[in-house]
């Protein structure tokens, strides 16, 4: 059982102190509380040179000390804050920086409110889980042996062969049958890669299908995509010493991750409403008439402020962008909107949770459609960096992370 400090402010207020307890229980984790005496609390203030006006702020900044001092013994923490206190998402942002400046804590932040229930909470502590037990093959900067990755989607299969830290075969097929699509797209990766499925060191599968295809595959390594994604995707991007913010936005949800020395740290996962998905990229695509490949250079040769979206919802935003295509509107300018449609809901639904850091790297299938990407660079005021197999980043995690099991039974 891991021991999870946590480092709040308002969450016994809140009513959302035993929804925390009990997410961690749910992958065997326990919760604990860095105890420190009251003259600590007015020397950290000191120190820091953070003196805020709630009591609550100020002892977690002096816990966060009291777990850097090695006062108190904690395998990963868990820091938060209530999302409508603008002072304590500063602090807890600062509480971060201090922790990570100064140990090898792993952190995962969350910004809560009154209605945060355990399954929201779930997936933070399967991930701090993971971290705190696998941080060393975290860290892993390096691909070794023959290996192949699986990422089993919502809507894409994808294969990746890697030997000796590059990829050499690389398979891609629609997620129907999640054994069918993945043998379709790991037999074209082997197949460019110029190897056969025995020849292989070890095997690693992520995403939804991630189990059933470990079984099917008798993986060396099956782990959740927000690990394996952040993993392939700074690997990808070349970036795995120092911060970074990765962008994957899939078929059904999307993830906006960011990244420390290589490991993540936070994340915020969306899927509500499939208007901030590639489905509404994919059904954009259809109504102007080209293949979801061709969307990024129409979206590029269009301009998003001659089409009125009165909705970001799914089903009332294609029908905006169909009563704007019978008015006469342009097919570039109607790809173009979707692109920024999407994009901003990303952005005020999700980069607003996070503490953005440069770079920005964008993957998944989509970060090859060219008005996303422009989008993001409008709002956000920096070039997202899109890599070389951008779409392939949860097979080439995987691919990247299982070679640390090559020789094991």
């Amino acid at each position: 059982m891991i021991k999870i400090a946590q480092i709040s402010c308002g969450t016994e207020y809140s009513g959302i102190q035993n929804e925390i307890e009990k997410a961690a229980e749910m992958v065997n984790a326990k919760i604990i509380f860095p105890d420190v005496p009251l003259d600590y609390i007015g020397e950290t203030a000191e120190i820091t040179g953070f003196d805020v006006q709630s009591a609550g702020l100020k002892l977690m900044f002096a816990r966060a000390r009291a777990l850097v001092e090695g006062l108190v013994d904690a395998d990963a923490v868990f820091l938060t804050t209530c999302f409508r206190c603008a002072e304590g998402s500063l602090l807890k942002n600062e509480v971060r920086r201090y922790l990570q400046n100064n140990s090898d804590i792993p952190v995962v932040m969350y910004s809560f409110t009154q209605n945060t229930k355990r399954d929201e909470l779930l997936t933070r502590m399967e991930a701090l889980q993971t971290i705190a037990e696998k941080k060393q093959l975290l860290a892993r900067k390096r691909q070794e042996g023959l290996t192949l990755g699986i990422d089993s989607g919502s809507a894409t299969t994808k294969a990746i062969v890697m030997q000796d830290d590059e990829v050499i075969g690389t398979g891609w097929h629609p997620t129907q049958a999640v054994v069918l699509s993945a043998k379709k797209a790991v037999n074209d990766a082997l197949k460019t890669a110029g190897v056969t499925l025995k020849q292989l060191d070890s095997i690693g599968t992520t995403g939804y299908g991630r189990r059933t295809l470990g079984k099917h595959y008798k993986a060396n390594l099956i782990q959740e995509e927000l690990t394996v994604n952040s993993k392939g995707a700074v690997w990808t991007a070349d970036c795995q010493d120092g911060e970074a913010t990765v962008i994957d936005i899939g078929g059904m949800d999307n993830k906006v991750i960011t990244i420390n020395k290589g490991i993540p740290d936070s994340f915020t996962m969306g899927g509500i409403c499939a208007g901030a998905s590639g489905r509404f990229l994919e059904i954009t695509s259809n109504r102007v008439g080209v293949d979801i490949t061709e969307l990024g250079e129409l979206s590029l040769k269009g301009n998003h402020k001659n089409v009125n979206m009165a909705s970001y919802c799914i089903i009332f935003g294609i029908q905006d962008l169909v009563t704007e295509l019978a008015a006469g509107v342009s097919r570039e300018d109607v790809a173009a909107a979707a692109c920024y449609s999407v994009a901003e809901q990303v952005y005020e639904q999700q980069l607003q949770e996070v503490d953005i850091r440069e770079p920005i790297i964008q993957v998944g299938g989509t970060s090859l459609i060219g008005g996303l990407n422009k989008a993001f660079e409008d709002i956000l005021k920096i070039k997202p960096i899109v890599p070389k197999y951008s779409q392939f980043i949860g097979a080439i995690g995987g691919a990247l992370l299982t070679s640390a099991y090559i020789g094991e039974e």
